[in-house]
């Protein structure tokens, strides 16, 4: 299992103006970001607790509107606007003051949390003097400094007693939300995951959308009906698959109802951000996503003598490391032997290409690999037929196997076949054909 826990960015792409100005995006660093925002918004003379307090609010709105992706979920191309009106002042080129900055290199990693949530705190603050607003007053806060509060004081004053501060976050580069390809029937991993969490809370403001009951992260029936409804409800086409335009507007509708950019926010727990796979694999982990890894690592080294084709397990050992740092040096990734989300992205692409330009001379060996998405019941077509052909060879010899059709469509009989193969040998027994059972089904075959 893996939290979703959020990371410091390194840096954020700044508006310069307001949302629908058409001025430059800047990407800046993160901490000359706040240090820019808090010698714009704070007066240096003030007390060190007032200072503290107020550049955990920017650090935290800041943080909270990259978390949520909130103007990317909406279109734009940036992370944050220059203008207080909608987040924070910020003036390209402007001088820092010496005091703020150490303040911001000190706790620029640490944010604000409300209660039991894990999203950094939507901290609104205004002035105090010529605006007033729900949240945290500058000048207020410089008031209660001078009477002897510290940072922590003052942030629970205006935020309330529940709050808390998250200190040393990971700190790393911004990833986008949306994992860079569509993700529909058949798909599996953590998007489907996502999209099946914020479709089930989005349908409690929208009781149309049909309800979701799987938690195994497979894109099935269930899902393709409720990303379709949800796409006819917000005038998108009807075509239940999640392209960029469809997760963006899922991602911006499940913000909103939930009131995560927002002072009181119904909140993320933690088990709403626990996902089924991990997002970083190294040296002694163990399970299905690295035997995820090594299946199509290993269908691509077959094919590309760039990339070691060595013994394999459901361990990530020394022979993954190898196979890995070659495929990261291949295709331009940091080259660590450490398995990331970023690789994960790559690794699909390349494995979709090798299914596209096989060449003639390995065409039977294409009918043995897996076709990149979960096989089952209702699912028809020639990919279901190569699978059925395995299993026919199987039935062969294993007359405890129920039966099989050969006729390209996955039915009971199909069906039952596979979960008498997964009860013998240790697989959940649920009828979906993952890469996998499929290379257990093709290995059987050929006994």
């Amino acid at each position: 299992m893996a939290i979703r826990y959020p990371i410091v960015p390194n840096t954020i792409t700044v508006h310069l103006g307001k949302p629908d100005e058409s001025v430059r995006n800047i990407t800046v660093s993160f901490t000359d970001y706040i240090s820019n925002v808090a010698s714009s918004e704070l007066y240096p003379t003030w007390p060190t607790s007032a200072l503290t307090a107020n550049i955990y609010a920017i650090i935290s709105f800041a943080m909270n509107r990259i978390y949520n992706e909130w103007y990317r979920s909406k279109g734009y191309n940036f992370d944050i606007t220059s203008s207080p009106i909608y987040d924070q002042a910020f003036k390209e080129n402007r001088s820092t003051y010496e005091n703020i900055n150490n303040i911001v290199e000190e706790i620029f990693n640490n944010y604000v949390v409300k209660a039991n949530q894990i999203q950094p705190y939507f901290t609104r603050y205004c002035d105090g003097r010529n605006t007033q607003c729900d949240g945290l007053s500058q000048w207020g806060s410089v008031s209660l400094a001078n009477q002897g509060k510290s940072y922590l004081d003052i942030l629970k004053y205006y935020y309330g007693n529940d709050i808390s501060i998250k200190y040393n976050a990971p700190v790393g580069d911004n990833v986008e939300g949306y994992p860079g390809y569509e993700v529909g029937y058949g798909s599996a991993g953590n998007p489907v995951l996502a999209i099946q969490r914020d479709l089930r809370r989005i349908r409690k403001n929208y009781p149309a959308i049909p309800n979701i009951s799987t938690t195994l992260g497979i894109y099935d029936d269930e899902t393709v009906a409720a990303v379709k409804k949800f796409q006819e409800i917000f005038s998108l086409p009807t075509t239940g698959i999640v392209d960029k335009a469809t997760w963006y507007k899922i991602k911006y509708v499940y913000t909103s109802v939930k009131k995560l950019s927002d002072l009181y926010s119904e909140g993320l727990s933690q088990n709403e951000a626990t996902f089924l796979y991990e997002d970083e694999l190294n040296y002694g982990d163990t399970g299905i996503e690295v035997e995820y890894v090594h299946y199509f690592l290993d269908a691509i080294a077959f094919l590309d003598p760039d990339i070691p084709r060595l013994q394999t397990n459901s361990i990530y050992n020394n022979n993954s490391v190898l196979m890995v740092k070659a495929f990261q040096e291949k295709y331009g990734l940091p080259i660590t032997g450490v398995f990331t989300y970023s690789d994960w992205k790559v690794l699909r692409k390349v494995y979709q290409n090798v299914l596209k330009m096989i060449s003639s001379e390995n065409q039977e060996y294409i009918n043995e690999l897996y076709p990149d998405y979960f096989l089952k019941k209702g699912i028809t077509g020639e990919d279901v037929l190569r699978f059925q052909r395995f299993l026919l060879e199987i039935c062969r010899y294993d007359h405890s196997i129920p039966g099989v059709r050969v006729n390209g469509i996955f039915d009971d009989l199909t069906e039952q076949s596979v979960k008498k193969i997964q009860r013998d040998f240790g697989f959940d027994v649920n009828g979906i054909v993952g890469p996998l059972l499929w290379q257990k089904i093709v290995e059987l075959s050929k006994r």
